[in-house]
């Protein structure tokens, strides 16, 4: 289903996804431990290495770390994600925790996209 919506690379590294070395895995953009809901909202597709090597890093300190790396975050893909998740959020309610850090996280990303 994330394939589907986001496409088949990594969001972090943009890999495309294959079945020997580069498998995806489900990336929480608001991690569990931060609030973030186990909805698929909050979830993009993301390579084994990108999502261990995260951890519970912010996604804008996680992606300066993979540019520095020579990566290619798909920044613009994050964003969307994110107001998806704000949307699901506003009708759903709830999620008291992640609406702080999901806000912080659109102002930092998107000085450096052009999704607004």
């Amino acid at each position: 289903m994330i394939i589907e919506r986001d496409g088949p690379t990594c969001v972090w590294c943009r890999r495309a996804f294959d079945d020997r070395l580069v498998r995806p895995t489900t990336e929480h953009l608001v991690p569990r431990i931060k609030g973030g809901p186990s909805w698929l909202e909050n979830e993009v597709a993301a390579c084994r290495r990108c999502n261990n090597e995260r951890g519970h890093r912010t996604l804008g300190e996680y992606a300066d770390e993979c540019e520095g790396l020579g990566r290619n975050p798909d920044v613009d893909r994050i964003v969307r994600a994110l107001h998806l998740l704000q949307a699901a959020i506003g009708e759903r309610g709830g999620q008291r925790r992640a609406r702080p850090y999901i806000a912080t996280q659109l102002r930092r990303l998107q000085r450096r996209t052009s999704i607004t």
